[in-house]
């Protein structure tokens, strides 16, 4: 049985009591399209289709990788680039790799694309490249379509009150000064999709639904705005299993690579493909979060904390990931600002999640011995609630925590317990006044 907790910090205002109440006397009347306020779903780390087309400038890593591959494209030579099923046969794996990867440019500061590889994202603005990430394989690629059925019950219909905003999630942001051109256009077409989606709404502020990596660019999305164009725009922001504070996750990624569950997968073929990840260099354990004491990455002859980030990307054999992660990641990621807009953060919990990792003979092309932790499966638990240690402090943030017990990092998307508590959360919302002036951290 799971058990569900909410975390309250501060002392509740009348107003708000008050505010709570209305929202389950109405909630019945929160069903009907005329009440609803909205919604854009902003998927995670792989949470969307991408779509890819070779040009003569692509130079294949082997014979198979031609670009006579995949046979199956559409009009003028697009296809499926995410998620192919064709990535568990190790020939094909080495393709997906290439055409996946991403190039650091250091003089251009930026990241790009492998030369003759054209990307794109199917269908911005429509929640259909995020039910599944691949039609012809639903039963085993299912994302959000458990989600928008439920969503659909209230009376969310796509294109008129629900929308997705699916993107390229290799590409993240960077600090102030550094361009991030692929990052920057999303977060300029999710403003212009928010704008619309409120505007075609009777002038409805928007509420926001994001999964995991989805969150990190929400929150930087609400930063980015100035207060007038969130308080006009904005009416709530969802967040389900943000790392707010990266993962430890990522760190094994990097050493010795991940197959995200994907059967048959060699985890060292697709590892330089992660590693070349802006997004993945992102979500590496923030400092701030896990501090220098705590042990994540232990061999014979060194330990490495998530200070120690610089010392491990060179020890693992990618000092290329140094400069940009020093520069573009490490000022984004120290200071994160409340933007002052409601939040309500919903999480699992008490799920093993990797906490620390053990290469015994210091070497990471092997399979360490991992320990583990609280956490979603995939984020842990002290990054899931890192927004309630940074902002402590705040007055004028309305936060919210809600934790499910024994729900993972990608089943909160279909777990019937947490679609009940999503759903109720966003009747709620659509029932109740604004949150804007309450004072206190709630959960």
């Amino acid at each position: 049985m799971k058990k569900q907790g909410v975390v309250r910090i501060g002392f509740a205002t009348l107003t708000e009591v008050v505010v709570v109440m209305l929202s389950v006397v109405c909630t019945c009347g929160a069903s009907t399209s005329g009440n609803l306020h909205p919604l854009i779903l902003v998927p995670g780390n792989g949470g969307n289709q991408l779509e890819a087309k070779l040009s003569r400038e692509y130079k294949p890593s082997s014979f198979i990788c031609e670009s006579w591959y995949p046979l199956g494209k559409k009009n003028k030579g697009w296809f499926r680039l995410w998620f192919d099923s064709s990535v568990i046969l190790a020939p094909f794996t080495q393709c997906f790799a290439q055409r996946m990867t991403l190039h650091y440019h250091p003089q251009l500061d930026d990241y790009f694309n492998t030369p003759g590889v054209l990307t794109r994202v199917p269908q911005f603005g429509s929640i259909n490249s995020l039910l599944y990430l691949n039609p012809r394989l639903k039963h085993i690629t299912e994302y959000m379509a458990s989600l928008v059925d439920s969503l659909q019950e209230l009376g969310y219909a796509d294109g008129e009150t629900l929308f997705g905003a699916p993107y390229d999630f290799r590409y993240g942001l960077a600090a102030e000064g550094h361009p991030s051109q692929v990052g920057s256009k999303f977060l300029k077409d999710l403003t212009k999709l928010i704008e619309e989606a409120s505007a075609s709404n009777g002038g409805k502020p928007v509420i926001l639904v994001s999964h995991s990596l989805g969150g990190l660019f929400v929150l930087q999305l609400l930063i980015r705005n100035p207060p007038s164009w969130r308080e006009k725009f904005i009416k709530h922001f969802i967040a389900l299993s943000a790392p707010w504070g990266g993962a430890v996750d990522e760190m094994f990624t990097f050493a010795s690579g991940n197959t995200l569950g994907v059967p048959l997968v060699d985890p060292l073929l697709v590892r330089g493909e992660q590693r070349s990840s802006e997004s993945n260099l992102w979500l590496l354990p923030n400092p701030k979060i896990f501090g220098p004491q705590k042990p994540i990455v232990i061999t014979p002859n060194k330990t490495y904390s998530a200070h120690d980030m610089v010392d491990f990307l060179k020890d693992i054999g990618f000092p290329e990931g140094v400069y940009p992660y020093e520069t573009r990641i490490v000022p984004l990621i120290g200071n994160i600002p409340a933007p002052h807009v409601p939040i309500t953060c919903i999480m699992g919990t008490g799920v093993r999640t990797l906490e620390s990792l053990f290469y015994e003979k210091g070497d990471f092309d092997e399979r360490p011995e991992i320990s583990y932790g609280d956490g979603d499966g995939t984020v842990n638990l002290v990054s899931l609630l890192a927004l309630q240690s940074l902002w402590k402090e705040e007055k004028n943030q309305y936060l919210k925590v809600v934790k499910i017990d024994g729900v993972s990092h990608t089943s909160i998307l279909k777990d019937e317990v947490a679609l009940n508590e999503i759903v109720h959360e966003i009747t709620a919302i659509n029932s109740h006044a604004d949150l804007r002036l309450s004072n206190v951290f709630s959960g």
